[in-house]
């Protein structure tokens, strides 16, 4: 590890520590902080350093079924008016954010920015992503507890669907 390296993993322990955010530091420069939510419950989000900068990745919701023009015209437009991350794809077509900081711009303020962007993606747009790419196996999901008087309480964000 550089010095960089050493001053930056510095700032970064510092940053999730005074944070108060739930992180492990899994080996030289890798964090995996645990963003709580509301939609989704919680979102792992994995903070590496490297060679030039802070990578910033986390997963957010498993490929699509259905409508994947619709979810993948979601993410494009919801790129524009994000900070700090995007969203993208990973080869078997899961859907992550992912962001890249210049080792110069990592402050524990810049961290915070990220990481409540970060959040408020993966957490505002869960049910978005569920609602367009899941909305067939929703109803499914409806129609068998209704049918067999399981609660149908946590789906309850997508009710109009079901009318």
């Amino acid at each position: 590890m550089t010095e960089v390296d050493t001053r930056t993993g510095k700032t970064i322990g510092a940053a999730l520590s005074d944070m108060d955010v739930e992180h492990v530091h899994r080996g030289p420069g890798q964090w995996l902080v645990t963003l709580p939510g509301q939609a989704r419950l919680q979102t792992q989000t994995w903070l590496i350093l490297r060679e030039q900068t802070l990578a910033v990745q986390a997963f957010v919701c498993r490929r699509p079924d259905e409508n994947h023009e619709g979810v993948y015209r979601f993410m494009l437009l919801r790129n524009a008016k994000l900070y700090g991350v995007h969203y993208c794809l990973d080869r078997v077509g899961d859907i992550h954010l992912v962001g890249r900081l210049p080792h110069h711009a990592v402050t524990a303020d810049e961290i915070d920015r990220v990481l409540g962007s970060v959040l408020q993606a993966a957490d505002g747009d869960f049910n978005t992503f569920l609602e367009l790419g899941f909305a067939s196996s929703i109803r499914r999901e409806y129609a068998w507890r209704s049918e067999n008087g399981e609660s149908t309480a946590n789906l309850k964000a997508f009710e109009h669907l079901f009318t």
